[in-house]
């Protein structure tokens, strides 16, 4: 019997230590203030999922004691706590702090260096509350603050129509320096909360027409991924009057510091002085912190500088709400219950290449459980790829229908390799949704199956979902945890970082577990051999989304390891789809047939020798391209990616 509150009782251990939380600071002159800023400093905190500290600074008057504004500050900390319970919803994670000072700024920089503060939040010209904060403190001409600032200045709309709530549409200057990725992380964060619309607003100047295409490279993945942005303006002209002009139709502006003399330097200057005076719209202005530029010492390391970009917002929203546990889906009842309600079937293709030492366990493990106990798969069949030991002959004795790959739509030819295995798997499969698990797996489990499967039965827009895990790595007699996934970490990862930085935030996407719907598997290539799981995962991104994307942790897999070298030419391969898909986004060619032969590194006694291999990633089409698997899954017409079912 499978156990339905978790998956094992050893206690998960994480894959690295948990980061700090983000730390938002809100200084307060009066409670007035804080109702109007602390439930947006709320927004922000949930979407970095942080903490929140509201700060109240007493000052006391040169000569006095400050113990003597002990009654005042217990006074107002007990007004300030009641108004956190009243005006958010996330009060567990917020502290308030009431301390005494002969000089308020001087208080609030000193909580931002003790706890380390990610951003201060502040009041700034605004005539509705008394004694605010932040005119002082941001007149000082800012130029390196210590954390990230977003200074807001209320408007008459906003505290007339009873708060945020009513923001509607929000207008976001983007000019593509230091604070413009800030700029964006809060502009989401409201429109998130407040179901607001977002419009890019990027004014060019003229004789600069490559800032435009810049900005469009820049913010391209978050304007196709944020579901809030709905409107992208670029064009030529003054850039105050051009703000001005667009942000009639909009409750909220929210803009970078300008940081030029032209414009103006911090808060001061032309720029936000005709904003101010020409709209009614609320105003925030943000100044993202940056490291100081300081040459290493003789023999030190530099710190590597953290440099946030628009791509980074996408992610993260990304990977907080696609990212899942596989225990989140142990209540199989609750599975098999939501896979009778829509209708679906779902099939299991296990590819395999001689694992008969492994192949009987994870037939038996996830046909008891997922088939005989719990009916959530509808067929198990194995995939096999010429295998020359038992691993056939065991599947069929357990009653498991085995395919050969080769000898599958035997008239367009065979290729090695997995992702031939998997593309021709889609002919013999009959399920809606399609799992594919490795055989290979030492501690077999059904979460492996039922982990991918549970977003896409949960979730209609998810479409596809990948696992991961922790790989512990043998060397000799010991298990270093963590240790695997060599071609994750040197390969895949950095290129996708380097060229498609939407699929950064995947901790694994060479796993071989993942699951997804027929509807979209049948209208992607497959690449034939190991670049089969990059290719996809980069032809989704580009054709779906990256929402339509899953990861679901599956706690630790244990199978052999392969050794170095076999490594080295999975690497090759994968590098080879990765320039593929580079070469058809910029219609260059990088690649010609003589890179296509690595030279693998042998040694025998006493020398060394070079061993040419071809090792060519190969491209099936989309499988609803053949004919005979339209008229297997009665597709009556097809016309480019459009497909009519009977």
């Amino acid at each position: 019997m499978i156990k339905k509150a978790g998956d094992t009782n050893k206690k998960p251990v994480p894959l690295t230590e948990s980061p700090a939380p983000f730390k938002v600071l809100v200084p307060v002159s009066s409670l007035d203030e804080a109702r109007f800023l602390l439930p947006f400093a709320e927004m922000i905190v949930k979407e970095r999922q942080g903490q929140l500290t509201i700060l109240h600074v007493l000052t006391v008057p040169d000569g006095k004691p400050l113990s003597e504004a002990a009654a005042q500050a217990s006074r107002f900390r007990e007004s300030l706590n009641q108004s956190i319970v009243k005006n958010l919803t996330i009060p567990t994670q917020v502290k308030s702090s009431v301390r005494t000072d002969s000089e308020k700024l001087e208080g609030i920089w000193e909580v931002v260096n003790q706890d380390q503060v990610n951003l201060l939040l502040v009041g700034w010209r605004t005539p509705y509350f008394t004694g605010t904060v932040g005119d002082k403190l941001l007149y000082e001409r800012l130029s390196s603050p210590a954390c990230d600032i977003v200074a807001v200045k209320l408007s008459t709309n906003i505290i007339s129509a009873g708060g945020w709530d009513s923001v509607q549409r929000i207008l976001l200057p983007i000019r593509g320096g230091p604070n413009s990725t800030l700029v964006l992380r809060v502009g989401h964060a409201l429109a998130r909360q407040t179901q607001a619309g977002i419009t890019l607003l990027h004014v060019t100047r003229e004789g600069k027409p490559e800032t435009g295409i810049q900005f469009m490279d820049e913010y391209s993945p978050a304007i196709h991924a944020l579901e809030h942005i709905y409107r992208s303006i670029t064009t030529k002209g003054d850039l105050p009057q051009t703000i001005i002009s667009e942000s009639h139709d909009h409750q909220v502006i929210i803009i970078g510091s300008p940081s030029n003399s032209e414009l103006g330097e911090g808060w001061r200057g032309p720029l936000l002085d005709q904003i101010v005076d020409n709209t009614d719209a609320a105003l925030i202005v943000v100044k993202a912190h940056q490291e100081p530029l300081t040459l290493p010492r003789v023999k030190e390391e530099p710190v590597a500088k953290i440099i946030d970009r628009p791509v980074a917002v996408v992610v993260d929203k990304w990977f907080a709400e696609n990212t899942y546990h596989s225990r989140e889906f142990a209540d199989l009842r609750m599975l098999v219950d939501l896979k009778d309600k829509e209708g679906f079937t779902i099939s299991l293709g296990l590819p395999a290449l001689n694992e008969e030492k492994t192949v009987g366990k994870v037939i038996q493990t996830i046909r008891s459980t997922l088939v005989e106990e719990y009916p959530l798969l509808d067929e198990i069949i194995l995939i096999d790829s010429g295998s020359i030991d038992y691993t056939r002959d065991i599947a069929l004795d357990m009653g498991i229908p085995v395919h050969i790959h080769q000898e599958i739509l035997p008239q367009y030819g065979t290729h090695h390799g997995k992702g031939e295995a998997l593309w021709k798997s889609l002919y013999v499969l009959n399920g809606d949704i399609v799992v594919w698990i490795d055989t290979d797996i030492k501690n077999i489990h059904p979460r492996f199956v039922y982990g991918v499967l549970g977003p896409l039965l949960r979730d209609h827009h998810v479409k596809f979902v990948k696992g991961y895990y922790r790989r512990p790595l043998r060397q000799g007699e010991k298990m270093i945890a963590g240790g695997g996934g060599r071609v994750t970490e040197l390969t895949a990862r950095p290129f996708f970082n380097l060229f498609f930085p939407e699929l950064s935030g995947l901790i694994q996407p060479l796993a071989g577990e993942y699951a997804g719907r027929r509807e979209i598997l049948e209208r992607l290539p497959f690449f034939t051999g190991y670049g089969v799981e990059t290719g996809l995962l980069i032809d989704i991104l580009n054709n779906y989304g990256l929402s339509t994307i899953a990861q679901v942790d599956l706690l630790e897999r244990i199978h052999h390891n392969q050794p170095l070298p076999s490594l080295s030419k999975m690497s090759f391969t994968i590098m080879q789809v990765v320039i593929n898909r580079l070469e058809k986004r910029h219609r260059a060619r990088l690649l010609d047939q003589a890179n296509l032969t690595m030279n693998l590194i042998r040694f025998g006694p006493n020398r060394y020798f070079l061993e040419p291999q071809e090792l060519q990633e190969l491209e099936r089409p989309p499988i609803i391209t053949i004919p005979e698997y339209r008229q297997v899954r009665n597709i009556t017409t097809f016309e480019g990616h459009e497909n009519h079912y009977h």
